[in-house]
């Protein structure tokens, strides 16, 4: 099953953060400009992702605790064809849009997002990625934890609320 930590934060100094990815070696995936569509669902979050990197369809559940969500994903469509996404989300209600420029990185198994958003600045995501089960939750909130040291985010800057609330609360 995939599952994710993820640690979300905001990001006063972007460059700082991405000279730091990069001195340890991220891989820099590129600019994505992306649209976030979520749909009424019974349970979990329906996002529809269209971006120049990462187009997806996905159904998910997240848990925060701690500074950190973690993710239990239901659904994750890659490219999901136009009578895909009608058949899915044709008939639910559009709950909100997101739209967000979005610099990625990987360090093995570690995605990090640094965002922006023209109502709510920068923000910059840790997202420790178990594909199938092998690496377990201990091991994905080590990781999340590492790096948030390593990129001094600070605890008063952990962000637990979706880009959606905050949107919303401004």
């Amino acid at each position: 099953m995939y599952l994710d930590i993820t640690i979300k934060a905001r990001c006063y100094n972007p460059a700082k953060v991405e000279s730091i990815l990069l001195e340890h070696g991220a891989q820099y995936v590129g600019l994505d400009v992306q649209t976030d569509t979520y749909y009424e669902a019974d349970y979990g979050k329906l996002k529809h992702r269209q971006g120049n990197i990462e187009n997806v369809l996905i159904h998910y559940n997240r848990k925060s605790g701690g500074g950190t969500k973690q993710t239990e994903v239901l659904l994750y469509l890659k490219h999901p064809g136009a009578e895909t996404i009608n058949q899915i989300c044709g008939s639910q209600k559009v709950l909100a849009q997101v739209k967000k420029l979005r610099k990625i990185f990987f360090i093995g198994n570690v995605k990090f997002h640094i965002d922006y958003l023209e109502e709510l600045g920068h923000f910059v995501e840790i997202e420790a990625i178990d594909l199938d089960g092998s690496l377990g939750l201990d091991m994905l909130n080590q990781q999340c934890h590492y790096y948030k040291e390593l990129l001094q985010i600070e605890e008063d800057d952990l962000v637990t609320s979706a880009y959606t609330d905050l949107i919303q609360h401004s």
